[in-house]
């Protein structure tokens, strides 16, 4: 399904958790006297409370089970819930100005090892937003990266010009997005008999902000765990 349609089945599920609607049978979705009262923020409190018991509940009785699909409330996970932090990070990521989603995107370069990482983006680059150098073994070559603060996929014609600006300075190339990238762009990303260009979307560079801690923090929380058995021994 599409993500409005993903979004919109979790959304009625968690409605009817909040006992805002109600399924008399499949398909059929009905507002309850009870979601008629409530208001908006009440909904919102009740759906909080309603998800935080079935994580509490589904954690205690299947710690490792895999999330299933309820097929008499069409039961899906939510696309973004409070615990998926990359809706979060994408929000920040595509307040910045451009020239400091540039800046950014050196510094994950150069905490991936690139060497000489430097920011061109200027008028008149070419379509380039900046260069670093990349070693493998005793092997030393440039490669260009774009950057594209993007509210929707980047097409192939993205591609397809960002290969021009770097036609006769180098053949490695680095497309960057907040967003993601349509299939054709990706086929042209990829295509026979033209230089690559290597493609990290939103999703992608919400990992590596994560792997090399640039604004990203992750914390281990501790569990108590009581064997009440070694309490019978005395």
């Amino acid at each position: 399904m599409s993500r409005i349609e993903y979004n919109l089945a979790w959304a009625r599920t968690s409605l009817k958790k909040a006992d805002a609607i109600e399924n008399p049978k499949r398909g059929v979705w009905a507002i309850t006297e009870r979601g008629y009262r409530m208001s908006e923020e009440e909904i919102y409190e009740e759906v909080r409370a309603a998800w935080h018991k079935y994580y509490q509940r589904r954690q205690l009785e299947e710690p490792s089970a895999p999330t299933e699909v309820d097929e008499e409330d069409d039961y899906v996970e939510p696309l973004y819930t409070e615990l998926d932090w990359t809706a979060e990070l994408l929000d920040c990521l595509n307040e910045l100005e451009p020239s400091a989603f540039e800046r950014l995107a050196q510094r994950i370069l150069l905490e991936a090892g690139f060497r000489n990482v430097e920011v061109l983006g200027k008028s008149g680059d070419g379509g380039i937003d900046g260069v670093g150098v990349l070693r493998i073994s005793l092997i030393s070559f440039p490669v260009f990266f774009q950057c594209k603060r993007y509210g929707q996929p980047v097409d192939s014609n993205a591609v397809r010009d960002f290969r021009g600006a770097m036609a006769g300075r180098g053949e490695k190339g680095l497309l960057i997005t907040t967003a993601t990238f349509t299939p054709s762009a990706q086929a042209e990303a990829n295509r026979d008999g033209a230089p690559p260009v290597e493609l990290v979307d939103g999703s992608e560079l919400c990992e590596l902000l994560k792997k090399y801690k640039l604004g990203v923090s992750t914390r281990q929380v501790e569990e108590v765990e009581i064997d009440p058995d070694f309490f019978n021994q005395f």
